[in-house]
């Protein structure tokens, strides 16, 4: 296994290599670290969806990420640092990320977003036909209060760059799948759906700049997500997004913003969101 430690070099990052050849490898070292060759889902874990894996299914497997070619250890409080092999109850079997590299952990390195992208394509070079990605957001409308999850109905993509490399046209029309949504639906008739914009982070948006993104069509903003599901539809996948809100956005909080504030509403949130989820992945 080839382990990049904490930020050190990664073979994502040299241009020379091909990102799926490394991905399949990422795949072969899973498979033989967990004894299973092949994956149904993958399941990405985002701020305030943590506590989920524990009540989802049962773990087989839990591998440190670094030990896995491509990956590193998640450096960002709320995320868990860890890869496991989950069996359903269905029978099927998950593959969970807990450890999700952020586009602004790169601070602008070239290459970097083959990195926050290499989980996605691990999962499909693990066999898994659907990618379910979970993130924590700062909401746009008012009614959404913290601890309010809210399905991904489509993105703005406004971090200036794309995991798609070369001359690849993909439709990204319906790029969160309607049929999922509906299926998460049925599940919960409560839940809402929005537009998130993913921007490049790590700051929190002005209040002027979440204007702009209410005036674009947003409803959700966050440094996750849209580049994963981009890289998910190139290989083919069915994608879910999931989001909880874990604050309210930049001139609708009455309050300033603050990391501990997202962690403290995925905290109390768990109860609701451990249970939607496990349903949701009962049925896909």
């Amino acid at each position: 296994m080839s382990n990049a430690g904490e930020w050190g070099f990664n073979p994502l990052e040299d241009p020379s290599q091909d990102p799926a050849e490394i991905a399949k490898q990422a795949a072969f070292e899973i498979a033989v670290a967990t004894g299973i060759g092949h994956h149904d889902i993958a399941l990405t874990l985002g701020s305030g969806w943590g506590a989920v894996v524990d009540v989802i299914g049962k773990t087989t497997e839990e591998i440190p990420a670094e030990e896995i070619t491509g990956f590193s250890a998640s450096g960002i409080a709320g995320h868990l640092g860890t890869i496991r092999s989950v069996i359903l109850p269905s029978n099927k079997r998950l593959l969970v990320i807990g450890a999700r590299t952020h586009l602004y952990e790169g601070g602008g390195t070239p290459g970097f977003v083959r990195r926050v992208v290499h989980s996605v394509r691990t999962a499909a070079a693990a066999g898994a036909k659907t990618m379910v990605l979970t993130n924590g957001a700062g909401g746009i409308r008012p009614a959404w209060q913290p601890g309010t999850p809210v399905l991904i109905k489509d993105h703005l993509n406004l971090t200036g760059t794309t995991p798609i490399e070369g001359a690849t046209f993909i439709d990204m029309t319906n790029i969160y799948t309607p049929a999922l949504r509906e299926l998460a639906q049925s599940v919960d008739p409560s839940l809402g759906e929005g537009v998130l914009a993913q921007v490049p982070g790590p700051q929190y948006e002005t209040a002027a700049e979440i204007q702009m993104l209410r005036g674009y069509g947003a409803d959700l903003v966050g440094a996750s997500v849209a580049l994963e599901a981009m890289a998910a539809k190139q290989a083919g996948m069915e994608v879910l997004g999931l989001t909880l809100i874990t604050n309210q956005a930049a001139g609708i909080s009455p309050t300033p913003l603050s990391h501990r504030e997202v962690v403290e509403a995925g905290t109390k949130a768990e109860p609701r969101v451990s249970d939607l989820l496990a349903k949701i992945l009962e049925r896909i």
